[in-house]
């Protein structure tokens, strides 16, 4: 089946690939995920260590002016509705589940900020529970030149993924397609000749 030779292929060329993102709490992981949507992975970790030494649980950004937390994300783009999303995510872990982040798909997709593809990756990442494969602009670009999806919205894409692929490689096909979507098949000038896929991909056979 070409689906396994695809996770082998690039498990052998990124043994390192891992979630980018810095936490040490499930709820400093929703924080991270939520301020990365349209914002680099590199430019959340170097906002979040001074965030984090200010507001580091639910309670606190609960408990914070919102103006406040819209100074401390700022750096992070769309940070007035980045801000009301995070107090609002915050006010209802607090109230609803005691301080502590839900562990289900659900539960998570009610947060205010959480969509589907933060939700799997808090599942992921915080509890080493994958439910589902994120689908970010990486997995997106890669899914369609690949041919494993027509589809351009990421819920549709990823419920084509999950067909064809294996439970058991959900983790992996969430940190696998991220790094080589940097490293090789970018978005623009993509690296079609170097690319260790090629022979898969649709977009290479058709050049």
């Amino acid at each position: 089946m070409k689906y396994k030779e695809i996770v082998k292929i690039l498990k052998n060329e990124y043994p390192d690939a891992k979630c980018s993102l810095d936490f040490e709490t499930p709820f400093q992981m929703v924080i991270a995920v939520m301020l990365s949507a349209q914002c680099t992975d590199e430019r959340v970790n170097k906002t979040t260590p001074s965030i984090f030494a200010k507001y580091s649980t639910p309670e606190d950004f609960a408990n914070a002016d919102v103006k406040k937390i819209e100074e401390l994300i700022h750096p992070c783009g769309f940070y007035k509705n980045k801000a009301k999303n995070i107090k609002a995510c915050a006010e209802m872990i607090v109230k609803k589940y005691n301080g502590e982040v839900p562990r289900t798909m659900k539960e998570l997709m009610e947060l205010p900020g959480v969509g589907r593809k933060s939700a799997n990756v808090v599942m992921l990442e915080a509890f080493g529970d994958a439910q589902g494969i994120a689908v970010d602009t990486h997995c997106k670009r890669i899914a369609n030149r690949l041919g494993l999806s027509n589809q351009k919205e990421p819920e549709k894409i990823e419920q084509d993924l999950l067909k064809i692929f294996d439970k058991e490689d959900y983790k992996d096909i969430n940190h696998l397609f991220i790094w080589h979507g940097r490293k090789t098949c970018t978005a623009r000038n993509p690296k079609c000749n170097d690319c260790i896929l090629k022979e898969y991909c649709k977009e290479f056979k058709n050049e």
